[in-house]
Parts: C-alpha cells; sequence; structure tokens
C-alpha cells in the first residue's frame, strides 16, 4: 500500500505510517491504505501479533490540516466517520496491537495511539490533542478514548488546553506503559510481542476480545463474556498442552493454536 507498509518478522506483523515528508499525517489516501493493511492483517493467521509505528521522526503527527482546511460541515463529518471507522477497526483487530510511538503523536496520531492495546513510547515521542487550538474538536475517538485510558479530569485538561505533553509524563499519566531511548524503542517492541508470540493465541485473543467489550459494559455482562471466553479455552488443545506442561514442570510448550 502506498502510504502503509507491512513486514513479517516471524508472528510479527509490523505497519508503518509511511509518509515522513509530511511527519505521517492523515489523510484520506492514507487512512484508505492503512484500512486494507488492517484487512491483510486480520486475515493472515501467521500474524499473531502488530507493531504500529511511524517512519522517520513521526509517529502520526495528526490529520492533515491542508486536506481538511476546505472542508465544509458535510466534508468533516465523512472525514470524521471515515477515520472513526478505521480505528475502530485497528481496536477490535482479533490479534494485539502495539503502539510504537517514536515523535510525534498529536491529534490523529493520538487517537491512533489510543486505538492500540498497548503503548510504548521513545523519549522524544510527544502527546496531545491539540484540535481546539485550531477551532476543531477531535474526530477520530480523541473524545471517547482519552477519558477511558486517563480518566475524565486528565482528559478534559488535555483536550480543552489543547496542550502537548513529553514522553515521561504520558507515561505517568498511564497514556503509555514505557518509555525507551529511541534506539531501543522497536527491540523493545518486538520483545514485547515475542512474549505475547510464546502463549497460546486463542486465549491471547480472547482475553483481548473480553477486555475490550468489557470496558464497553458493566460489570456483570464483562463477567459473563470472560466466562464464556473461559469456556471456548477449555476446550483447546492448547489448554490440554498449557495445563500439561505445568503438571510435567517442563518450560517448554508446543501451542498449536487450535
Amino acid at each position: 500500500m502506498g502510504f502503509v507498509k507491512l513486514e513479517r518478522r516471524d508472528h510479527v506483523g509490523i505497519v508503518t505510517i509511511d509518509r515522513p515528508e509530511a511527519l505521517n499525517a492523515l489523510n484520506s489516501q492514507v487512512l484508505s491504505d492503512l484500512d486494507a493493511v488492517l484487512d491483510q492483517v486480520e486475515a493472515d493467521e501467521a500474524v499473531y501479533v502488530v507493531i504500529l509505528t511511524g517512519a522517520g521522526r513521526s509517529f502520526v503527527a495528526g490529520a492533515d490540516i491542508g486536506e481538511m482546511k476546505g472542508f465544509t460541515s458535510a466534508d468533516g463529518r465523512k472525514f470524521g466517520v471515515h477515520g472513526g471507522s478505521v480505528f475502530l477497526k485497528l481496536e477490535n483487530l482479533s490479534k494485539p496491537v502495539i503502539a510504537a510511538v517514536n515523535g510525534f503523536a498529536l491529534g490523529g496520531g493520538c487517537e491512533l495511539a489510543m486505538a492500540c492495546d498497548i503503548r510504548l513510547a521513545s523519549e522524544k515521542a510527544k502527546f496531545g490533542q491539540p484540535e481546539v487550538g485550531l477551532g476543531i474538536t477531535p474526530g477520530f475517538g480523541g473524545t471517547q478514548r482519552l477519558p477511558r485510558i486517563v480518566g475524565m479530569s486528565k482528559a478534559m485538561e488535555l483536550i480543552l488546553t489543547a496542550r502537548v505533553i513529553k514522553a515521561q509524563e504520558a507515561k505517568e499519566i498511564g497514556l503509555v506503559s514505557a518509555v525507551y531511548p529511541p534506539e531501543e524503542l522497536m527491540d523493545r517492541a518486538m520483545e514485547l510481542a515475542g512474549a505475547i508470540c510464546a502463549n497460546a493465541q486463542i486465549a491471547v485473543r480472547e482475553s483481548k476480545r473480553c477486555i475490550r467489550m468489557g470496558m464497553q459494559t458493566d460489570i456483570h455482562t464483562g463477567c459473563a463474556f470472560e466466562a464464556e471466553a473461559f469456556g471456548v479455552t477449555c476446550g483447546t488443545a492448547d489448554k490440554d498442552e498449557g495445563m500439561g506442561a505445568f503438571l510435567e514442570k517442563r518450560a517448554e510448550k508446543h501451542f498449536q493454536n487450535r
């Protein structure tokens, strides 16, 4: 795809937003390319975990202001629906997605990172939702995901002031899990992906599904989802293998994803 590259290393799919001359800003074509790559990743059973990153010195600097400048209300609504639907597809991908945030993650870039399951950041990364300073609102889920991740008060503060924060503050408020030197970021993301890949993938995907679904509902419904998932995994060969390894006190496990 033109602006989005997909590389596979063993069972890890590395998706790179590749528009460095525009700091990887999201225009309609980038969103369409990302949409197509997500379909490709979902269909590839050899991909267990996805790492999403940006080419050059930016993760994604935001949505493309040059494209948005001439938007009418109808244009803006259409663009928001487009980006929002792609980000929902990313969020609901059956495979875990790690954001490796290597630079600017502003506006749509911050929203893209928040649609991922786990966020790791470079020491040079910067996060923010600066839209109100441009006379618009966040358009790709920022008003919904940021309060779910960092709490309402902090989300209100960041969105309403348009303040940009550095990686360490992002870690302090729970927006990212860890911060690494720039040269270590992708290696650390690959280590994390490898740790996930080593586990039973049906269990991994069911666990992700339960977490995602549970965050959108009440505790009783969430626990019902979990009981269903637990039942599904108890009927797998991987459960037999994992428990057999535990009881036999052997470190090696041979999961078959069935």
